[in-house]
Parts: structure tokens; C-alpha cells; sequence
């Protein structure tokens, strides 16, 4: 006997109970009865349009559609039956009669769910004579290929759009046979997950542009992986024809990024065989780059540092390394340069601010799992723009909003985060300690548990009604989390915004975590990439310089590890010069430029992450293992670990004989024990809050395309409008206020370095703000992320 919660029904004479109300075609699913569908998606609504699924219903009228069909106690069902079959194969006539014979160019070809239902239920011989309907393609951007003849109209790409992506930029115009998807206007995709519809197409009608016309699917070799570009770690398979990467799809995984992949995670691929490959090793001599062999090269290497250590000692030595690194790369590192007394060794590389860094967590996290964002009722984002920085968590953010959940925003800018938001406020970087003061003020934090350069910020800030709702919303929710992005991490005062943050959470009874930069800054912690810190956050006997002070107090000698310096550091133009005056840089890298042969003395050319394996640990505390997929033709590329092995080796550190990355990654098992992350932490040291007024704060956000070396190298993603954002915004008020109003570009003088920029009057900048994108090849010529600068009519 069911209970009022369930349904006993029969499909094809099976006996199942199951929910009441649930969808017929999501029973028979978890069932493994096969059942045609076209427009049905598990992550979309229902449109019930393309009437592939229709069943036979005992006791209905007609055929039901499966996907529109809720189940109903005693209900017996048959996918199978004549009545079943006929409506099923009628529909498939009807949606081969517009659709054009290309199947053996179609790209979507051997993997297409229109062919396999057509081989079901299609008919053998045609019997429309009539002219089919022809429609004209579309350029909708870089990254996607549109074939709309072959459109059978089922609209999932309208619907993630609208429900899943937050921006409905594809739409139908007209009605039956004349019903056309495109853009309302024409204009690029610009989502930055627009290639998920590519995957969620049926049909041949959105391929993806970069692999267009280069292999049959049949041809393709499929390796899982992880993604390397931000802190979540999405779950993907690497498709690769003659040992090339040919294209990158998502690997459903419900805990992470479900069925969908970003657009960056996706395409960046493409940067793997850029021009810019650093194919052999090289050394300058007399001032000129000449290829060598790798013995020549690692002991070229060893011999600067030994040098460097006799002569002027280990501290002299430098080592950064990317946040983008593995685990096994990391743990090398920092044992490497451990044993040699090295103790400056750092990935935060975008950070400023690092008075508090003694006080940080042990391993910062996200506070929760992923999954637990939609089940959140209040937010609070602290220098975050999510949606871009990290696209599957905006996915679940978004989730959460259409439940019910407040979103509140405080940055640099009112970012679209592709949902509502219930309170948004724009700050400079000075003023936005202050909002967040005010906030915590609004919510009668006993000032006394603040320390005092918090404290007198507390007693000083001012209530507005936009600050009480932020508190109001927090107090009233019985799951809500504070958390801190990229740009808070940036912040010059990151101290003063953490401490408020983790006051106003604490105050709230809620969660608190941390969004980081890059794919594995949690790995980072973990194994001790940090001057401060040995392995899992334990004390070191000997703490060494940040990375920005190591870039201020030039050393002797750099070892860079997949880094460009003047991209991936929060002040290119002191990271620049810190390498110039330096005796000797050591570059471990899958790319070489221009500037990188001006600075450097030796290049190790070392795989980049779909050539290499290895471990990221997301930013839930995920550990999530991959190995290598493809492999550069005429490269002589390393993996990183390897190069460090033999440096150790060279070094005669015991315990550097490893033979694969599965047994670097088991020692650290065995060295760091079970891995738990913590956020827990007290600060009280923190960095004064400048004391100026009236005058132009320079905020920037790390261009989301030019985040590393293999995404700064993807042409199809360097060919979107995102990438090619390069101006400086600031809102009407100040424009009005510097007469800039008419002002299409400027000179900004930022330090001792003035450029020409194009302007743009933006009113989601906050005032007497200057907005930027970073780690573009125009701002790595300006400065720091953050600053005081000045603008005038260029």
C-alpha cells in the first residue's frame, strides 16, 4: 500500500511506485525505459513542443506527451504499443520533413539524437515533395556555428538562456515552419556560458565553431579531466584526434558543475598550440636566445643557484609560482626550496595587502559545498563578480535567487550577476570598508570586539537604509553565507574588508568562505605555498617575503613557475622592474614573449595542464585528480614535476626519486595526512585606512578571457566582445565633474606612468571610481590594480 506521497503505476507492464506528481518520462528514465524525446531536458522547464515522447495512456483519448504527463495512481502506460509507435514515428515525419539531407558534413554527425530517433522511427522513403524551407545562418560570434536550416525548433537553447545562463540573448520570431531562432538583434553571444548550447542542440544547428570541419566524432579519443581556471573545478573530457585537442565538453557531475562547462573551461584549449609554445629549452647567451638541450639547461639552472646561495645567500632567491599549479608542482616547489633554505616561495600573486596573512585561515575555503549555495536564503558578495569569475557558482547562486533567496551585492561596481539583487551598492575600494562598516554598525556589533583600526572606522560610519536592509536580510535568513571574491582578496585593504566581513557573519550566525583566485590556491595552502607556513598550515621555523614584497625588495635570482609576470601580478609595472634589475630569472613555462626574452636568462619549456597530470583541490575542498590528454607534435616540453625532481636531484635533497605524479601526490598523503579545510580565524592586524578625499580611485577586476597564459592565448576567446574590453568606465557624475562628458578617450596618469585609454560613462561604477579590466596588454602598462590616479581629455 503507497503512501499519499507516492503512486503505484505500470509502464510497459513494469510495476513501480513512485512520487506523486512526478513527470512520466522521468519515471520511465529511472527506470531504463526508453522513451524519444527532442525538447525535454532534466535541467530545463517543460515545453512539451517537439511531441516526440508522446505515449499510449490507457483510458486517454490520444497519445500524452511523456514529458508534460504527471503520473497519476493506476496509471498504465505503454511506449511501446502500435497506438505509441505510430504517434512517435508520425512526429518524426513531420520534423524530417524541413530538415536537409547533410548528414555526412554535419559536423554533429555519428553523436546526433535526431539521426539515432530517425533510426527508430523514421521511414525508409520520404513522401514530401514539396520545397524545404531554407534558412539563413547566423554569425553569432566566435564560438558558435550556426547550421539553422537543420533547427527542429525544440528551443532548448532559448530556455538556458533565460533559466539557466540568466541572459536571454536567443528568442523565436514567426510561427511554424517560419519559426526562426537568432539574437533579438544582431549582435554576438556574449554569455559566458554560451557553449553549453551546443551540447543541449539535438540537432546539427549549433556546432561549435573552433573545431568546425576538423574531425568526425567517431575519429575522437575522449579523456576526463578537471578544469584549470578558476577555484571549482569542473568536471570535463578532453577530446583529442591524432594526439591533438580537438574540443573540450563538460562530464555531468551534480556536485560540482552538473552538465554544464563555461565558456573559458571550453575554449581555451585552443591556446594550447598558439605561436607563442615554448617548444625547446633556451638559454641567453651574449645577450642572444639559443635553443639547448635539457641537461645543459637544468644544470645552467642549478649552477645560478648554487651561485646565488655562495654568494649572497638563499634569501636571495625568489619563487612564484601560479595558483593554477598542481598540487604535485607545489609540494616540490616548497620542498625544494625548504631544504635549501629558501623561504620565499608565494602564489598569492594578485594579492596586496598582506598585513594579516599570520592571522589567515589554516586552508581557506568556500565554508560550505557547492551544492549548498541553492539551498542558501540570503547572500551576501564582497568584491565578487561571480557570474564571470566563476560561472557554475552563479549557476547555483542564480538557483537559490528563483527559490527565494536575497542577493546583495557590495563593489567596485553593480555587477549584472545575471539575477535580481535585492540591495547592490558600488565603492571604490576605501569607501567600500566603509559600506561595510556601516553594515555591520546596522547590525550593533559590539565595537570593542573589533581591533582598533577597525574600531574607529566601526564609531565612524553611517547608517543608510541600503546598509539596514543588508543587515535585515542577513539577520532574517536561516541560511545565509558572506563571502569573499577575487577582488576583495585584491583589495589594498583586504585586511579591514576581511575583518568586517567575518564581524558581519559572525553577527548573523552565518557562513563565511573565500572565492580565490586561479585553480588551486586551496593546494596552494595546503602544501605550504606560502613564506609564512610549512605543510597544512603549520608554523615555519623561518618566515620568508610575500610576493609583493618580493617584487619590491628586488632579489638576486627568480625561479618563475607558469607565470608572465607582467599579466598575472596585482603590479605588473614593479614586477617588471623587479625582474629587469634582477642577476638572474629562471622561467618555467609553457609560453615564451617578448618581454619574458627581455627579463629572463633561461626558459624550461613545461606542459601545460591538458599535457600534464596531476591534483587541484577546489575551493570546497575538493581533491580531484587528472592526467595528461594530448600532446604538442616537435615539443620537448616537461612536466613541471619532473623539471623540480631534477633540481632536487641536482641539490642532492633526499627524497626527490619519483617516477610518476600518483607517487608525488601518495607522499603527500602520507606527509599532510587528511585534508580539512578551515576558515576559522581571528584578525586583528590590519592595514590603516588612507586618508584621502576627493580624488579618483583606479578599481579593476582580472579580465576574465585574459586570466592565464593558455586563456590569453585562445584566439576564439580573444575574438569576444569580453576579451576586447579595454576601457576605462567611470559613471556620469564623474565624467560631468572632470568635463569628460563628451570625452570619447583619456590620459590616466597612474604613479609615473600616464597611457591613453578609450572612455566609457558607465552608472554601474561606483562614484569617484575609475573601473578597469586587468591583465590586458593595456593595463599591464599602467601600474597596480588598485591606486590613486588621474584623468584629463586626451
Amino acid at each position: 500500500m503507497s503512501d499519499a506521497s507516492t503512486v503505484t503505476i505500470e509502464i510497459d507492464g513494469k510495476t513501480l511506485e513512485v512520487k506523486a506528481g512526478v513527470m512520466l518520462i522521468d519515471i520511465a528514465d529511472d527506470a531504463n525505459i526508453d522513451i524519444p524525446r527532442f525538447c525535454y531536458h532534466r535541467h530545463l522547464t517543460i515545453a512539451a513542443n517537439c511531441r516526440m515522447c508522446l505515449v499510449d495512456v490507457e483510458n486517454a483519448p490520444k497519445p500524452l506527451p511523456a514529458c508534460a504527463t504527471p503520473v497519476m495512481d493506476g496509471m498504465k502506460v505503454h511506449t511501446k504499443s502500435a497506438r505509441a509507435i505510430a504517434a512517435q514515428k508520425a512526429t518524426m515525419e513531420f520534423l524530417l520533413i524541413n530538415h536537409p539531407l547533410d548528414c555526412p558534413i554535419c559536423d554533429q554527425g555519428g553523436e546526433c539524437e535526431l539521426q539515432d530517433v530517425a533510426m527508430a522511427y523514421g521511414g525508409d522513403v520520404s513522401r514530401y515533395t514539396e520545397g524545404k524551407r531554407v534558412v539563413k545562418d547566423k554569425d553569432i560570434g566566435p564560438l558558435i556555428s550556426t547550421d539553422l536550416t537543420r533547427c527542429i525548433h525544440c528551443t532548448r537553447c532559448i530556455r538556458f538562456g533565460e533559466e539557466i545562463a540568466g541572459l536571454r540573448e536567443l528568442g523565436a520570431t514567426g510561427r511554424g515552419e517560419n519559426m526562426q531562432i537568432g539574437t533579438y538583434i544582431e549582435h554576438a553571444v556574449s554569455s559566458e556560458l554560451s557553449g553549453n548550447v551546443i551540447d543541449l542542440c539535438p540537432v546539427g544547428a549549433l556546432t561549435a565553431k573552433p573545431s568546425r570541419y576538423s574531425a568526425r566524432a567517431w575519429e575522437l579519443n575522449q579523456y576526463p579531466s578537471i578544469a584549470a581556471h578558476d577555484c571549482i573545478g569542473s568536471h570535463l573530457s578532453v577530446h583529442t584526434f591524432r594526439s591533438d585537442t580537438n574540443r573540450i565538453v563538460p562530464i555531468e557531475n551534480s556536485e560540482i558543475n552538473e552538465c554544464w562547462l563555461s565558456d573559458r573551461d571550453r575554449f581555451s584549449y585552443k591556446g594550447l598550440t598558439s605561436r607563442d609554445r615554448l617548444l625547446k629549452p633556451m638559454i641567453k647567451m651574449d645577450g642572444q636566445w639559443r635553443e639547448t638541450d635539457w641537461q645543459t639547461a637544468l644544470e645552467k639552472t642549478f649552477a645560478a643557484m648554487q651561485d646565488t646561495i655562495r654568494n649572497y645567500g638563499a634569501d636571495q632567491i625568489g619563487v612564484l609560482a601560479s595558483p593554477n599549479s598542481t598540487l604535485e608542482e607545489l609540494y616540490l616547489l616548497k620542498k625544494l626550496t625548504s631544504n635549501i633554505d629558501c623561504f620565499n616561495f608565494d602564489h598569492r600573486l594578485r594579492q596586496l595587502d598582506f598585513s594579516h596573512q599570520d592571522q589567515a585561515p589554516m586552508i581557506p575555503t568556500l565554508g560550505s559545498s557547492i551544492t549548498d549555495l541553492e539551498s542558501l536564503d540570503s547572500v551576501l558578495l564582497i568584491g565578487s563578480n561571480i557570474s564571470k569569475e566563476q560561472p557554475m557558482l552563479g549557476i547555483r547562486l542564480r538557483k537559490a535567487q528563483k527559490k527565494g533567496a536575497k542577493i546583495c551585492q557590495i563593489n567596485h561596481r553593480v555587477y549584472d550577476l545575471r539575477m535580481p539583487c535585492e540591495v547592490g551598492i558600488a565603492a571604490h575600494y576605501r569607501n567600500l570598508v566603509l559600506e561595510l562598516a556601516a553594515v555591520a554598525k546596522a547590525l550593533n556589533i559590539d565595537s570593542s570586539l573589533l581591533p582598533h583600526a577597525a574600531n574607529t572606522l566601526f564609531v565612524q560610519a553611517q547608517i543608510l537604509e541600503k546598509h539596514s536592509q543588508i543587515a535585515e536580510i542577513l539577520k532574517n535568513g536561516e541560511k545565509s553565507h558572506v563571502i569573499l571574491g577575487n577582488q576583495a582578496i585584491s583589495s589594498p585593504y583586504y585586511s579591514l574588508v576581511e575583518i568586517f566581513a567575518r564581524a558581519i557573519a559572525t553577527s548573523c550566525n552565518c557562513l563565511f568562505g573565500y572565492l580565490t583566485d586561479g585553480a588551486n590556491a586551496t593546494g596552494a595552502w595546503l602544501t605550504g605555498a606560502i613564506p609564512h607556513r610549512d605543510y597544512n598550515g603549520a608554523s615555519q621555523k623561518t618566515a620568508g617575503l610575500n610576493a609583493q614584497s618580493m617584487l619590491e625588495q628586488p632579489r638576486n635570482l627568480y625561479l618563475l613557475h607558469n607565470i608572465e609576470i607582467d599579466y598575472d601580478c596585482a603590479d605588473p609595472v614593479t614586477a617588471l622592474s623587479a625582474v629587469a634589475s634582477s642577476d638572474f630569472v629562471v622561467c618555467m613555462t609553457p609560453y615564451v614573449s617578448s618581454d619574458m626574452q627581455n627579463y629572463a636568462d633561461i626558459l624550461l619549456p613545461i606542459s601545460p595542464y591538458l599535457e600534464t597530470s596531476g591534483t587541484f583541490i577546489n575551493i570546497e575542498g575538493r581533491v580531484q585528480t587528472f592526467a595528461g590528454a594530448s600532446k604538442l607534435k616537435n615539443s620537448e616540453a616537461r612536466p613541471a614535476w619532473k623539471i623540480i625532481r631534477v633540481l632536487g636531484n641536482y641539490f642532492d635533497i633526499d627524497g626527490f626519486e619519483f617516477n610518476s605524479s600518483k607517487e608525488i601526490l601518495e607522499e603527500i598523503e602520507r606527509t599532510i595526512g587528511e585534508f580539512k579545510g578551515d576558515n576559522t580565524a581571528t584578525i586583528t592586524e590590519a592595514t590603516a585606512l588612507a586618508d584621502k578625499e576627493d580624488v579618483i580611485y583606479r578599481c579593476s577586476e582580472v579580465n576574465m578571457y585574459h586570466s592565464d597564459s593558455i586563456v590569453r592565448r585562445s584566439e576564439p576567446l580573444q575574438n569576444t566582445p569580453e576579451a576586447k574590453e579595454d576601457r576605462i568606465h567611470i559613471n556620469a557624475d564623474l565624467a560631468k565633474k572632470l568635463n569628460l562628458e563628451r570625452a570619447t578617450q583619456v590620459l590616466v596618469k597612474h604613479g609615473n606612468k600616464t597611457i591613453a585609454m578609450h572612455l566609457a560613462i558607465d552608472d554601474t561604477v561606483a562614484n569617484d571610481c575609475a573601473w578597469t579590466s586587468f591583465a590586458t596588454a593595456t593595463s599591464k602598462k599602467l601600474g597596480p590594480m588598485y591606486g590613486v590616479i588621474e584623468l584629463e581629455a586626451d
